[in-house]
């Protein structure tokens, strides 16, 4: 009974929690958009947001990559002091690394076309 119940939640967790990640979302969106429009019919002036650029965007997934699997390496470096075979979990946060890195060389190289044009 106890591993297939942990088994049904694993699965409900599995696809539940983008599901309500991307009905949040959703909802977000919807939400600032009636204030907006609200807004706008009482004649209030409503400034538009900026979309980020390129360059902007790709930086930020690259922070966000970089920082967070230093923070999974570091941690499973720490656990690895008590248990030696969690280095190899730790080495799976060398994905997300290079990949923050290919985000970091794609805003840099997006920034030198835009002065380059």
């Amino acid at each position: 009974m106890g591993g297939d119940f942990i088994g049904l939640v694993a699965v409900i967790m599995f696809f539940g929690i983008p599901i309500a990640a991307m009905y949040t979302y959703y909802r977000v969106r919807q939400l600032r958009s009636q204030e907006r429009l609200a807004a706008i019919s009482r004649g209030v002036a409503v400034p538009m947001e900026p979309e980020l650029s390129q360059a902007s965007r790709s930086r930020r997934f690259g922070i966000l990559l970089t920082a967070g699997s230093i923070g999974y390496f570091v941690t499973f470096a720490l656990i690895a002091r008590a248990e030696p075979d969690a280095w190899v979990a730790a080495t799976f946060g060398l994905i997300p690394f290079t990949v923050g890195l290919g985000f970091f060389l794609d805003s840099a190289l997006v920034r030198r076309d835009a002065r380059a044009s």
